[in-house]
């Protein structure tokens, strides 16, 4: 039998899946777990430090899940379609959706944001390592920002959980755009060696000095 710590982080991360921020509280978590309301404070100090617990637990049990698939991601197509995949099986489970409410409230709640910026790390650290791989041989490896992009795309990922709910044609799209970008880059790789030195020639002289400054950044 589960002990009543780990029934406190379960109930809370299904309590913020079903009932969003607005339907979270001590007593709405302890019913849920089947405890009284007392042990929530008794535990973890807090409703909100449950809650940073909580979706921190659930991130991390979602992710090892997911390790293996984005370990044997090759390529920037087979990247999209493993996020396309992870979005129709989040959305049925709800984690990244608990996230994503947690980083709504976070907006208005600075103690949240640590477990935000926790949950999302995880996230972040999986896909930078893909994109890493996948983008490795590709014309565009010396101009792109590998830890830029898997923040972006961490951050969309979880965005388009709260987007879904207001728009999902929207949402959808905004997926579609990104496998037309996915086709894009493919159809860049596929080029013959001239047309790939002259995008990267242009490439160099539109965002060459950007990249340099990203890159004297980040060695500081």
């Amino acid at each position: 039998m589960a002990d009543t710590r780990t029934k406190l982080l379960d109930a809370a991360l299904e309590t913020l899946k079903k009932q969003g921020m607005a339907g979270v509280s001590a007593r709405t978590i302890a019913t849920a777990a089947g405890v009284n309301q007392a042990l929530v404070f008794y535990h973890f100090g807090s409703v909100d430090q449950l809650l940073a617990a909580a979706v921190e637990r659930g991130c991390e049990q979602r992710m090892v899940l997911y390790r293996d698939r984005f370990a044997a991601v090759t390529t920037l197509r087979e990247l999209l379609d493993l996020g396309r995949a992870i979005h129709e099986e989040e959305r049925a489970e709800g984690s990244v959706a608990a996230l994503a409410q947690l980083l709504a409230g976070s907006q208005t709640d600075s103690k949240l944001a640590p477990a935000v910026v926790g949950g999302l790390n995880l996230w972040i650290g999986e896909v930078e390592q893909a994109l890493g791989r996948v983008l490795a041989t590709s014309p565009l490896a010396e101009f792109a920002d590998v830890s830029g992009l898997a923040k972006a795309t961490a951050a969309a990922f979880v965005g388009l959980e709260l987007y879904e709910g207001v728009d999902t044609d929207g949402a959808a799209q905004a997926l579609d755009a990104l496998e037309e970008l996915a086709v894009l880059v493919t159809a860049l790789e596929d080029m013959g060696p001239m047309v790939r030195r002259v995008v990267r020639a242009r490439l160099t002289r539109s965002i060459g000095p950007r990249s340099r400054s990203h890159r004297d950044r980040e060695s500081k």
